[in-house]
């Protein structure tokens, strides 16, 4: 009981501290009501922008790093805006934020996520929040634990995993945002937090971190909707077994969340195995269905128009409204950024025709 307590008292400390660094950084961005000191946003532009309905979506986690490196985006006429503005003047309405839990240097840390979710909420956009339970990237082939988490207990790494859980998306109700969409784990299509997590070895292990996470998000955020996020969205055959054995598990979800990223060369067998898996997904789980993550080569950007045309008319055409959305992934990457060459903007700091699809 000791250590629990100890536990919550550096965790309430903690909160604290990043709350208190996030007012520090985002002053002067909005201001506070004298009623509850809680943000007032600025009330959604309806009569220009659609900001709701069917998510057209940025994952825009490198943006702050971006700037810190200098780095500037660009209108098709050649004027500077930022990035978000410039984001949702193209069409976009939601965002996509991950979350490492202890990086080495800072970037997609609690506060870096928490000061992106401001700025995209002022503009009206919608968030979600992609939990990686890493310090860094966890994706099909690397789901390493966080250093500080490395010698907990199972039952210790269920708590660690909601305590964190909870710490992020108290931060983010305490300068007032509500995310929309909250994915537990990223590309966890063999698990998370190997080896106790790994869904191939143990799949009642991963299902009762899922668990950890899910039933952490609905305490803070009631309404806010759980993803469960794989890649290869047009593999069927290996989402029906994984989620079969889910289900199985009694794993809890809201959505699947699916990444894809075709070439100019196989796009539309992509496209359209994707969408069956979608139509699968809905009619075998009842689950709503989300393209979490799409890209393609940037030099490509006249295929990825016309991919990207055809997979958002395919998640719309979902029955029943279960497609909610289709997210790019880091649109915003150029110049070959951290070695990525599948974001959507040119080499002069431009978006590329690709991002009209979104329009």
């Amino acid at each position: 009981m000791k250590h629990i307590v100890s536990l919550n008292n550096r965790m309430t400390m903690k909160l604290k501290n990043i709350i208190l660094s996030i007012a520090i950084a985002l002053f002067g961005f909005t201001s506070c009501s004298d009623d509850d000191d809680k943000p007032v946003f600025p009330e959604p532009p309806v009569d220009e922008y659609d900001m709701t309905g069917f998510a057209k979506g940025a994952d825009v986690s490198w943006l702050t790093e971006m700037e810190k490196a200098d780095k500037k985006f660009y209108n098709a006429d050649g004027e500077e805006m930022e990035c978000l503005t410039l984001l949702r003047d193209l069409g976009f309405n939601s965002v996509r934020l991950r979350v490492w839990v202890d990086p080495t240097d800072g970037w997609c840390n609690t506060g870096d996520m928490l000061i992106k979710a401001w700025r995209a909420k002022n503009l009206g956009m919608r968030v979600m929040v992609d939990f990686h339970y890493s310090d860094s990237w966890a994706d099909p082939g690397q789901q390493t634990k966080p250093a500080g988490w490395t010698d907990l207990s199972f039952e210790d790494l269920k708590k660690a995993l909601a305590n964190h859980t909870t710490e992020v998306l108290t931060a983010l109700k305490e300068i007032g945002i509500t995310p929309e969409w909250v994915q537990i784990g990223n590309e966890t299509m063999n698990g998370m937090l190997w080896e106790d997590g790994s869904l191939l070895a143990n799949v009642k292990n991963y299902a009762e971190l899922n668990n950890a996470g899910y039933d952490a998000t609905k305490a803070i955020f009631p309404e806010a909707k759980v993803i469960i996020h794989f890649d290869r969205g047009h593999r069927n055959d290996m989402y029906r077994p994984r989620f079969d054995a889910l289900k199985s598990n009694d794993a809890k979800w809201d959505v699947i969340g699916m990444s894809l990223y075709p070439t100019a060369d196989n796009w539309e067998t992509l496209v359209n195995d994707c969408y069956s898996n979608m139509l699968d997904m809905v009619e075998r789980y009842g689950s709503d269905v989300m393209i979490c993550e799409i890209g393609m080569d940037w030099e490509q950007a006249e295929a990825a128009k016309s991919m990207l045309t055809a997979l958002i008319e395919n998640t719309k055409a979902v029955p029943n409204n279960k497609g909610l959305g289709v997210f790019y992934w880091e649109p915003q990457s150029y110049g070959s950024w951290s070695g990525y060459t599948m974001g959507a903007f040119d080499n002069s700091g431009k978006p590329t025709v690709a991002l009209d699809a979104f329009k």
